[in-house]
């Protein structure tokens, strides 16, 4: 036994080790780098405590096939010097990797305002340039120096505790008995399953993300907790994700001056941001010369597709509310989803960044930073909240939020456990209820936007045994109980102080299959029902062609607001659009009045229609309107992946 205490000894040295070496390196990057902190109040511990967390899971990545190996050798009493000394080589050979990403990290973080990832290995084109940058840099010369003391120190203890270990091991004497042998397994096969536990982090859902050390509004504290190393691994791993694959339509050039054309851009075009521009105040506005800055309550509903709706020939009555609010709002009949994922519907409608087929806009190693609704709001006084039924950390949406504008985010972390229906947590009008209250106190004083996103009518389907419905399809059913819990919360809400101040816009994330496969990407997938309503907007209803990425300047524009703005969206009370487009995992579609182009990339193949007075679609000869339409879909689609991808990179090459 005492051979295999000895072991287990070394191995968690081993372990301490490795993690005092990382937090050693987050304790420099916070001493040198710490006035990048935006000066929030918020509390440092938690920043550490996360960064500990992260830093476990890449020691127990690399000591995983050590620990598993030398501890069911020794667990049958064979301890060699050999297997200990190659486990040490491989120990040191990944702490020696460690040490240096860590080292590097905080001059790459001093230049670039985040964590070391992938982007790093572009510049290995650059071999000798790059390598010249580095040695050329004088103040590069102390991280040199620190990686030196600091991998010979890791070298020489890893050196000490395997010959300590050795030593003792060769001392020890005792006779194996199977009773201590299965005692043995037993011990090893549970340390072993903590390391794999430890690899994927948390008892949640999903593994640990880098969503998990998002805490507070600060970005450099949110980013202190993650592990470079992590960050490094994971961000690669992203680029490989087939989703990730860079597109190639058009001409990155070409595509981008095509889209500037098409929202009305001239001038030159600014290389950090193509298609920035100022959004000056609407003075007509009746909201730009209000006293009190209106509230904005955004709800985005799972999967609510147009179709469910009676105001759309749905011939149940399956969304009374829907379609009651439909006729006294300013209600949209042509409006689209950018995607087919929440995650599209998040990023268009609050960012007005479109969908770029099955890629995650709002997941990466480094989260995206974008022009928000919130971000425009935050600078106007605004206190923004989001709220969400399950974990936090599905999508990266708690660092998206936080990076892009959010104050607050509320998840499952924050409601009791035995709310909880199923893996997507909490049901919609427990939501709601949870935000009513949070919203009377956010009312007090200054204005707030909160984004409520539903879930509900999304699979596995759980439908409240007290809700009166009048289908018995569970599919149908539930979709009956989000709209009634859309009911129930503005009933609740009218007799808080702050509605009658405040502007509600009631979206879909996206649609789903209603009916038949109408076409290629069935409509009902996109066609969703979008309503504006609340004091100063006037009801009317817009029978032209939207998508989600026109909320934020159609919004802004009703609040009257004076900003700069680098989204794909136009104000649709000043611009009618003549086309949209949007995509699904597979295919890039474009539309206009009468005619519909669906492509799909992987097997090159376009379908033509022709769209109907009845607005259905109906296969037809390719025409010069649908390779008109095919040259705007592959045009905005890539300049959107330009923009995406030159967001990723370092803003500047090695030179």
């Amino acid at each position: 036994m005492r051979r295999y205490l000895h072991t287990l000894a070394f191995l968690l040295k081993a372990f301490v080790l490795g993690l005092a070496v990382m937090s050693l390196f987050r304790f420099v990057q916070y001493a040198v780098l710490h006035d990048m902190s935006s000066q929030s109040g918020a509390p440092v511990a938690p920043a550490f405590l996360r960064g500990l967390w992260f830093d476990n899971v890449i020691v127990c990545y690399v000591l995983v096939v050590p620990l598993a190996v030398l501890l069911f050798s020794a667990a049958f009493g064979y301890a060699p010097r050999w297997l200990r000394r190659a486990s040490g080589i491989w120990i040191s050979v990944f702490y020696v990797l460690i040490v240096a990403v860590s080292a590097s990290n905080i001059p790459y973080f001093s230049y670039f305002f985040k964590n070391i990832d992938a982007s790093i290995f572009g510049w290995m084109g650059y071999g000798a340039t790059t390598a010249g940058m580095l040695v050329g840099e004088r103040s590069y010369i102390i991280y040199f120096l620190l990686f030196a003391v600091v991998v010979g120190l890791v070298l020489w203890a890893l050196r000490r505790f395997r010959r300590q270990a050795d030593r003792r091991i060769l001392q020890s004497s005792g006779r194996a008995t199977w009773v201590g042998i299965a005692i043995r397994v037993v011990l090893s096969a549970a340390l072993v399953g903590l390391c794999v536990f430890g690899i994927r982090g948390r008892m949640g859902y999903n593994p640990i993300k880098i969503s998990q050390a998002y805490y507070c509004d600060d970005p450099f504290l949110n980013q202190l907790g993650i592990s470079p190393s992590f960050n490094l691994v994971t961000s690669y791993l992203d680029t490989q994700r087939r989703e990730n694959v860079e597109l190639a339509l058009l001409p990155n050039a070409d595509a981008v001056a095509f889209a500037r054309h098409e929202l009305g851009l001239t001038g030159v075009a600014d290389s950090a941001a193509v298609l920035r521009r100022h959004v000056a105040a609407d003075s007509l506005s009746a909201l730009s010369h209000a006293g009190t800055p209106p509230n904005v309550v955004i709800i985005l509903m799972e999967s609510m597709s147009a179709s469910l709706m009676q105001t759309f020939g749905c011939r149940e009555r399956l969304t009374p509310t829907l379609d009651s609010l439909y006729r006294c709002s300013l209600a949209f009949t042509h409006f689209y989803s950018a995607g087919i994922h929440t995650n599209h519907g998040l990023t268009a409608t609050l960012c007005s960044f479109p969908a770029l087929m099955m890629r995650n806009l709002m997941k990466g190693t480094v989260t995206p930073h974008r022009t928000s609704i919130a971000t425009v709001l935050h600078q106007q006084g605004y206190r923004n909240l989001f709220f969400m039924t399950h974990e936090s950390q599905y999508d990266n949406m708690n660092a998206f939020m936080r990076t892009n504008g959010y104050d607050e985010v509320y998840a499952q972390e924050d409601y009791p456990s035995d709310e909880v229906v199923n893996s997507f947590g909490v049901p919609d009008k427990y939501l709601f209820d949870y935000a009513l209250p949070i919203l009377r106190t956010a009312g007090e004083g200054h204005p707030f936007m909160a984004t409520l996103l539903t879930i509900s009518n999304h699979p596995p389907y759980i439908v409240p045994d007290w809700l009166p419905t009048s289908t018995h399809d569970p599919e149908t059913q539930i979709v009956e109980y989000a709209d009634w819990c859309i009911g129930h919360f503005l009933e609740q809400a009218r007799h808080e102080a702050w509605y009658d101040n405040t502007i509600f816009v009631i979206l879909a994330d996206h649609g789903k299959l209603v009916g038949d496969m109408d076409a290629e990407l069935p409509q009902s997938y996109n066609h969703i029902p979008c309503i504006i309503f609340g004091p100063g907007v006037a009801p009317a209803l817009y029978d032209g062609l939207a998508t989600q990425v026109d909320v934020m300047p159609t919004l802004l524009g009703l609040l009257g607001l004076d900003y700069d703005f680098d989204g794909f969206g136009v104000d649709l009370l000043r611009t009618r659009r003549s086309r949209v487009f949007y995509t699904s995992d597979s295919q890039i579609v474009a539309r206009d009045s009468t005619s519909c182009l669906i492509h799909n990339p992987s097997a090159q193949r376009d379908v033509c229609y022709e769209v109907g007075a009845d607005e259905q679609l109906r296969p037809t000869a390719r025409t010069a309107r649908h390779d008109s339409l095919r040259h705007y879909a592959f045009a905005m689609v890539q300049a959107a992946e330009f923009i995406y991808k030159s967001a990723s990179r370092p803003p500047v090459e090695p030179h």
